[in-house]
């Protein structure tokens, strides 16, 4: 993709507008887990994740908003590619461990845009407040994962998938990778 005619502002909007993409489909995939793992502290904990997600979502869409933009549909972001590569999860295991790996992503996301010197100070605030929130959804999501393994005495699958899902991120951002670099230069 060429980026050379568009102005920093547009940048900023597409780059924004990858993230939210990426936080509503986080959302979608949180929704979907409510009907699976039905322990109340587990309900507790995925609706305010769940909640988390959205308001990640509203924080990118009040971003571009404040850059008097407005936010760009996404059709091959981040969670999009993976989708296609990983398909299905098959276990419970295997949707918390891609979970924990999109969170991952998310939070090195978020903390190689902080580390930016050109990082203007409205977006570090959003930057800052989405990865705060990061680390806290990573350590019960994974938790309840290894948690779950053990009990169906599957903590070898759970590390597998971990590894099999963290292999296919790796392959999928790189795709994204030189395009999100090129924006980020402006």
């Amino acid at each position: 993709m060429d980026f050379s005619k568009m102005s920093a502002n547009e940048k900023q909007v597409l780059i924004f507008s990858f993230y939210r993409d990426a936080e509503l489909r986080g959302a979608r995939l949180l929704f979907n887990l409510l009907s699976h793992i039905k322990d109340g502290e587990s309900q507790v904990k995925m609706s305010k994740h769940l909640s988390d997600e959205t308001r990640h979502a509203w924080l990118w869409t009040k971003r571009i908003a404040d850059l008097g933009g407005q936010p760009l549909m996404v059709d091959d972001g981040y969670q999009r590619r993976l989708g296609l590569r990983t398909g299905l999860p098959k276990t419970l295991v295997d949707l918390l461990a891609l979970t924990v790996v999109v969170e991952e992503r998310a939070q090195s996301r978020y903390n190689a845009h902080a580390a930016l010197p050109n990082v203007d100070p409205e977006t570090r605030e959003v930057l800052v407040a989405v990865t705060e929130d990061e680390t806290w959804h990573l350590a019960w999501i994974e938790k309840k994962m290894r948690d779950i393994a053990r009990e169906q005495g599957a903590e070898a699958q759970a590390d597998a998938a971990l590894a099999r899902y963290r292999q296919i991120d790796r392959e999928v951002y790189a795709t994204l990778a030189q395009d999100e670099a090129e924006l980020m230069r402006s």
